[in-house]
């Protein structure tokens, strides 16, 4: 069976490409993600909780333009001049990984005050919550799609005998 550049990149090097691409990333997204929840449900904007949701975003959407410009330039620009991208199901997969960069900057612009600087406390939440479910469709997709065997978009998929 082959797999998408994405699987492979977490495959080998084992473990620092998995700590590195997917470890950290997803830890401090997923740290956002519930500490979210809390700050929605309490309308707490301040305090312990708060503070650690706007470090792990500011931190994740930096880490995650220097994983994007990494892979942009290492992966993305050789597998296109070379074509040997594995088919739509392997562009579908990095794409949609990389594509995180965007929700994820996002969470850091708006916890720094780039973004939003004059909006209300609701409306920032709102734009924080609705970067983060935007990330979490966008990393769920390319894991979806990273897990298949590229070769099922060309018609000719492998068949394994269990």
């Amino acid at each position: 069976m082959s797999m998408t550049h994405y699987m492979e990149l977490l495959a080998v090097n084992q473990p620092w490409n998995l700590i590195l691409f997917m470890a950290i990333p997803v830890i401090l997204a997923e740290t956002v993600a519930i500490t979210e929840l809390v700050i929605l449900f309490t309308r707490r904007f301040d305090g312990n909780v708060r503070r650690l949701n706007k470090i792990c975003s500011i931190i994740g959407g930096f880490y995650f333009l220097f994983v994007f410009i990494y892979l942009f330039i290492s992966a993305v620009i050789p597998l296109t001049m070379n074509g040997e991208w594995r088919g739509w199901i392997d562009v579908i997969a990095v794409t949609f990984y990389l594509l995180g960069v965007i929700p994820l900057v996002g969470l850091s612009l708006l916890d720094l005050h780039i973004i939003g600087r004059s909006w209300s406390e609701e409306k920032k939440l709102k734009v924080h919550a609705i970067f983060v479910g935007i990330f979490l469709i966008v990393a769920h997709i390319a894991m979806i799609f990273g897990m298949l065997d590229p070769s099922l978009g060309s018609g000719h998929g492998h068949h394994m005998n269990m």
